[in-house]
């Protein structure tokens, strides 16, 4: 089955075990530790914020497509369509500018309160042309369907595509520049890259034979993974270990249970939508034709704490490779063996 059709039915099946496990306790809990205490990521009080040197509008930036974007003016209303990049908003300062977000954007807690005009992939364009948006900051999943539409109604819309812990980095000062906060995005990724390089200055001379094999693994039933070209293994490879399927594909992909066999993991990482983690982690050591894995056999299956700090490219992306690397190498970050494993 093509990528094109698989992945519509992952995000089905995934929004309906969300829905059908959400009041259920996994019969079983993996071990875990508390990640270290993350970034804030609520809106900067005004009387901390730097002043902004607002640009002259009209200004032309280029988006993550390549695409070349003219922002007539400052924008006052803003739609985001994805969970990341409303909380690149918040930690922004802009929540008060937001408009319109996603039935997922959940975090900061404000987030909450915002209109909802779209799920996952489908924006409901009546009611978003409704909120007079003079911006709206949309996804790659958005490019093919949503981004002709709102084009075609002469929306001006930028698209976020992280493919790396730098194109995050990237994409916090694109939206920082159109809003006019390009102060605070300045000091939000000083901040976000010091916490990267605190992880990297200790794995980046890591050979490559003394790397960790390591399966992401987002969904069961299939086992759904990343290749290469996504901020998922370049975050794998950041915290000291190596991503089994990056040399097989680019971006996302479903894979067999012989396809794992035989990659062998030494580690296994999963995160999953709301309580799916726990499903998922139950169905992976579970599986008796996954025994003899070395991640399995050795009990290292890890679940994220939160699986939105490694699932959202956004500003906690750095709280999700702190807690990877802990798990990946806890010999070099001080974590004793009890813990992780």
């Amino acid at each position: 089955m093509k990528d094109s059709l698989l992945r519509p039915l992952l995000l089905t099946l995934l929004f309906v075990s969300l829905i059908s496990f959400a009041c259920q306790t996994p019969s079983s809990e993996p071990p875990t530790f508390a990640p270290s205490p993350p970034a804030p990521t609520e809106e900067i009080p005004a009387e901390t914020k730097s002043e902004e040197g607002l640009p002259t509008f009209p200004i032309v930036v280029v988006d993550d497509l390549g695409r070349k974007i003219t922002i007539q003016h400052l924008p006052q209303r803003i739609v985001s369509l994805a969970p990341s990049n409303t909380e690149i908003l918040f930690a922004l300062g802009l929540g008060d500018k937001i408009v319109g977000t996603t039935d997922y954007c959940d975090y900061p807690e404000a987030a909450k309160a915002k209109p909802r005009v779209a799920g996952y992939s489908n924006p409901n364009i009546e009611k978003l042309m409704s909120l007079e948006p003079d911006l709206i900051v949309a996804e790659s999943i958005h490019e093919r369907m949503v981004l002709p539409a709102l084009e075609r109604l002469g929306l001006t819309v930028i698209v976020t595509s992280a493919t790396s812990l730098d194109t995050i980095l990237h994409d916090v000062e694109l939206i920082g520049q159109v809003t006019g906060k390009s102060v605070t995005a300045a000091q939000l990724t000083e901040n976000m890259r010091k916490r990267i390089e605190a992880v990297t200055e200790k794995t980046r001379n890591i050979q490559i034979e003394q790397r960790p094999r390591v399966l992401y693994v987002c969904w069961h039933n299939p086992i759904w993974t990343m290749g290469s070209d996504t901020f998922i293994d370049d975050l794998i490879w950041k915290a000291g270990g190596m991503n089994v399927f990056a040399s097989d594909f680019k971006k996302s992909r479903a894979v067999s249970l012989e396809a794992v066999i035989d990659k062998d993991p030494q580690i296994i990482i999963i995160s999953g939508m709301g309580t799916t983690g726990g499903l998922i982690y139950n169905s992976i050591i579970k599986e008796a034709r996954l025994r003899d894995v070395s991640a399995i056999a050795d009990n290292r299956v890890y679940k994220i704490s939160d699986a939105n700090l490694i699932e959202r490219p956004g500003p906690r992306i750095v709280d999700g490779l702190d807690e990877v690397a802990k798990y990946i190498h806890p010999e070099i970050f001080g974590i004793p063996a009890s813990i992780s494993k």
